[in-house]
């Protein structure tokens, strides 16, 4: 098992200096999210033999390892061309892990295309839905063979404004790709998207869990769904948080119990994002609170 941490919260620092902030603060891996001088959000990658150079030389004085790359690109964007220039990237992307060394990447399903094309970004009319969905499988088409030939593994969840933003259909969706290489990411930052039984959901994603995002947040469906108040009623927007444990409401004795139960031993990254202004603070303690449920379930 793998415990990484996704620095977003320490984002200002070089990708030298990276690796060892993060093994000060307790981490053997990193799960590289998207950043302005390596993959950029939505954009080609930044990426060059030189910076790749430096930042394995620093990962290696550091002795940390990069778990997983998370590129975001808006490959089941209903506009063609965002799509063929998303696979693109992608493309890209897996050479670039393939230069790193890293055998893991992980992404969401994807919004709609850019909202200033002036079509729906969030993608909750049928018409819509089906159009991303659509193109997503056209963009699997061309990369899951590339993932395959290369030996890397993919690991997507389902994200609040995705097309797909619930445990099912996304556990069949992934099982229709049918490849090994391809495999379900669970956030427990949207378990109450998910549904109400951690228990039961991640049993329900035993065949195909190999990564799972740590981090608390609130249900926003309790007190009869008026935990938050938005206006104007009736509003899609999507509410969540990236906190730390203990902040929220999600039961982490479940959670890492039932890890442990149906034997998972793949990446568990902290993903806190709330307190940039405690951000060492912060994975210090995720660091801290993973390894004693892991230690305390996993005998």
């Amino acid at each position: 098992m793998k415990i990484a941490i996704d620095p977003f919260m320490h984002r200002h620092l070089s990708l030298e200096a990276l690796p060892a902030k993060m093994k000060e603060l307790g981490f053997d891996w990193i799960e590289l999210s998207p950043r302005a001088d390596f993959l950029e959000w939505f954009k080609a990658p930044r990426v060059f033999p030189e910076r790749i150079k430096t930042f394995k030389k620093a990962l290696k004085d550091a002795d940390v390892g990069i778990a997983s790359i998370l590129p975001m690109y808006r490959w089941a964007s209903n506009d063609e061309t965002e799509r063929k220039a998303a696979v693109k990237h992608w493309k890209r992307a897996i050479e670039v892990a393939v230069e790193m060394e890293v055998d893991t990447m992980n992404s969401e399903f994807g919004r709609g295309p850019h909202p200033d094309k002036g079509s729906c970004y969030c993608c909750h009319t049928g018409s819509m839905i089906e159009a991303c969905e659509d193109s997503w499988w056209r963009s699997m088409e061309e990369l899951v063979p590339i993932f395959e030939r290369e030996g890397i593994q993919l690991n997507i969840e389902p994200h609040p404004e995705d097309w797909c933003e619930t445990l099912q259909p996304a556990l069949d969706i992934i099982r229709t790709v049918n490849s090994k290489n391809v495999k379900f990411l669970y956030c427990a930052p949207h378990t109450f998207y998910f549904g109400d039984d951690t228990k039961a959901m991640l049993r329900e994603a035993k065949d195909v869990l190999a990564h799972v995002h740590v981090g608390d947040t609130f249900n926003h469906k309790a007190s009869s769904g008026l935990r938050y108040i938005l206006n104007p009623p009736g509003t899609q927007a999507r509410v969540h948080q990236h906190l730390n444990i203990g902040q929220g409401e999600v039961p982490w004795e479940d959670f890492f119990g039932t890890l442990a139960e149906i034997g998972f031993d793949g990446i568990v990254t902290s993903c806190v994002f709330a307190w940039e202004d405690k951000a060492d603070e912060s994975g210090r303690f995720m660091c801290s609170e993973i390894s004693r449920y892991i230690d305390k379930y996993q005998k």
